[in-house]
């Protein structure tokens, strides 16, 4: 793993004409943002060796490098899930090739499910904490740096979240805070899911991102998530929901994101 790890991060550092401490990661219908980057240049996850390759609708598939509120960052536009039948060694595989090329802060984003019933479809959850309901932890098998058993009391940077309120306040965009809790899909909750995931204490229910996180954690990043409510999962707002559905209202969603993080990484 170390080997295929370094054979990667090697080939993008003879790409790269960029030096970013910030990566991003995009989720379903969130690719538009890479129109607020200006591009340095670009490549396709089939072009990169030891990646693996998007095959969600929604997920272009690209590694972008170029600036996003004056700094440098990488973006990736689509990222990989366990449910797609990759190994969680294959989908936070990225994650440790951003350690190995210098990046130091992650910024995850994700559709996601709202359990909370203060919640409407559109809205901006920043990520205060999660749950992990994966079945495979993403730090099974050998320990390849960091901590044999990392802390995660802080998986969400506190000062990031204090920042993005801030910057929300100052562009009027209403945003909640809440916890996040990862399932490995590909199917849509059912009501007495949706049901026993808000009582467990989660805000909003996804796919993604609590394995990303863990293992950016491990590898001593800080990290900042936000998710566009696209859906509800709460008793007498539950409606049948499509992945076409959650797209668009992603994408209808995605300006007031790309606002907050254009400004917040302007100011980290």
């Amino acid at each position: 793993m170390l080997d295929r790890i370094k054979d990667t991060a090697s080939y993008l550092q003879s790409k790269m004409t960029t030096a970013p401490e910030t990566a991003i990661i995009l989720g379903s219908g969130l690719g538009k943002l890479v129109d607020e980057i200006q591009i340095s240049s670009e490549i396709s996850y089939k072009e990169i060796p030891n990646f693996p390759v998007s095959t969600v609708e929604g997920h272009s598939g690209k590694l972008i490098f170029g600036t996003l509120g004056g700094k440098e960052i990488m973006a990736m536009q689509g990222r990989f899930h366990y449910y797609e039948g990759y190994a969680m060694a294959d989908v936070t595989f990225p994650i440790r090739v951003m350690k190995e090329l210098g990046i130091k802060n992650l910024f995850v984003s994700n559709a996601s499910g709202g359990t909370n019933p203060n919640f409407e479809i559109g809205d901006l959850m920043l990520i205060n904490d999660h749950i992990n309901y994966f079945p495979e932890h993403p730090l099974r098998g050998k320990n390849l740096y960091g901590d044999r058993f990392p802390d995660m009391s802080e998986a969400y940077d506190k000062e990031f979240l204090k920042l993005a309120k801030e910057v929300a306040a100052e562009l009027n965009i209403l945003v909640q805070e809440g916890v996040y809790l990862g399932t490995q899909g590909p199917t849509f909750e059912t009501p007495a899911e949706y049901r026993m995931f808000g009582r467990w204490g989660a805000d909003a229910v996804g796919m993604s991102t609590v394995p990303e996180v863990i293992v950016a954690k491990h590898a001593k990043m800080r990290v900042f998530g936000v998710s566009i409510i696209t859906d509800l999962g709460v008793d007498g707002k539950i409606v049948e929901v499509s992945h076409e559905e959650v797209q668009i209202a992603a994408e209808a969603a995605q300006p007031k994101m790309s606002a907050i993080m254009r400004e917040l990484i302007q100011r980290i």
